[in-house]
């Protein structure tokens, strides 16, 4: 077999992908942006399948083949003896597919995986980091295992990206020295055609049965709150964590369309989550207008310092009080919604296309000779 030349550009890229949070709309918009490179991707799932409305928006993606694999994603194991499938999986694929780089959204599916292939791995969140932020402590004992296997993928990886400076440094303080993180931001497909007419709405949309999420203080905001809020997602998890909220409006889970249509009637998005590394729904809201109120931790400030306002995570009044004066000020509304847009205009496929190839090619100039992907 020939070897690539340092500089190639990928042109096959296995992607890992699972169905449950932010990585589903991830994958799929960054695959597509990809294409236009003339990349064709492979994006192999793990853990709970697509819904029907996630397959047939998937099937869309003209560069995209997807296969789904019945191995669980790390953070919904109770031991790492069930992972044990996981990196065979995706060398069995890897080996039909033969992709130039393995693309792997949770750095514990590098765990195993031979030298031959380069691995990108993308520290999305993670259950150790999770810890840290939302209860203060590092993980339960009988959680340790994961935060391990994490550490072993770290260093098996040729590359690690994260999609906040604020992450990074999380990583860091849970980790120790990891070694070069590469920061590229995340983006969305999501393009209102059309600006509607806003309308006297809060809305949230959250995996709300993690606790990272916050739903109950929102949930005790919502109480005092004179518009009324709205919120998208699941209160049950697959891994049977739940939540109950009274005074929030739950819509259960939506189709990404149906988020999309609501983030553009509503005057308001809240975000009130505790842990966010990046968070896609802060920007879909923003690309569509509205005004932002979202939890004052290290992510949010990183991404939206002067185009949001800010409150203390934990402090249902405060969220009272701030949404209902931004309420009250339409001008204020329309204003911080504007700001909030053209912000969220930085973050754009096209550039977190081409930082991702340039990580790829760094990635593939670590395997000499390149074993596979040619001919």
């Amino acid at each position: 077999m020939l070897s690539l030349p340092v500089n190639s550009s990928p042109r096959r890229v296995l992607m890992t992908v699972d169905a449950v949070g932010g990585v589903w709309r991830y994958a799929c918009d960054l695959a597509e942006a990809l294409g236009a490179h003339g990349v064709t991707c492979l994006l192999l799932g793990f853990g709970p399948p697509p819904t029907l409305a996630q397959r047939k928006a998937g099937e869309k993606l003209g560069n995209v083949t997807w296969v789904w694999s019945d191995a669980p994603l790390d953070w919904m194991a109770t031991h790492e003896a069930a992972l044990q499938a996981t990196a065979p999986t995706i060398i069995a694929y890897a080996r039909q597919f033969r992709p130039d780089v393995l693309h792997l959204n949770l750095p514990s599916q590098a765990v195993g995986i031979p030298v031959e292939f380069p691995v990108v791995a993308v520290a999305h969140s993670c259950v150790a980091t999770w810890f840290r932020a939302v209860r203060g402590t590092d993980p339960p004992p009988e959680w340790q295992w994961q935060k391990q296997a994490n550490l072993r993928g770290f260093k098996r990886t040729d590359a690690i990206v994260t999609p906040s400076r604020s992450h990074a440094a999380s990583l860091r303080q849970t980790y120790g020295n990891l070694g070069p993180i590469d920061v590229i931001y995340n983006a969305s497909s999501v393009s209102p055609a059309v600006q509607l007419q806003k309308e006297p709405i809060v809305f949230a949309a959250a995996r709300w049965w993690d606790e990272g999420k916050n739903a109950n203080t929102l949930d005790q905001a919502a109480a005092h709150i004179a518009w009324p809020v709205l919120a998208a997602g699941p209160l049950a998890g697959e891994n049977g964590t739940a939540v109950r909220v009274a005074n929030l409006q739950a819509l259960g889970t939506l189709s990404s369309c149906e988020v999309v249509a609501l983030m553009q009637r509503a005057a308001i998005f809240a975000a009130p989550s505790r842990y966010e590394p990046f968070g896609l729904a802060v920007l879909e809201a923003a690309l569509c207008g509205a005004a932002l109120v979202l939890a004052d931790i290290p992510t949010f400030r990183e991404l939206w310092e002067g185009a949001a306002q800010f409150v203390p995570e934990d402090d249902p009044i405060a969220w009272a009080c701030a949404i209902n004066a931004l309420a009250a000020e339409p001008e204020q509304i329309s204003a911080l919604g504007a700001k909030a847009q053209a912000r969220a205009g930085l973050f754009c496929s096209p550039l977190q296309a081409a930082a991702m190839l340039n990580v790829y090619r760094t990635a593939m100039s670590q395997r000499s000779p390149h074993l596979i992907g040619v001919s």
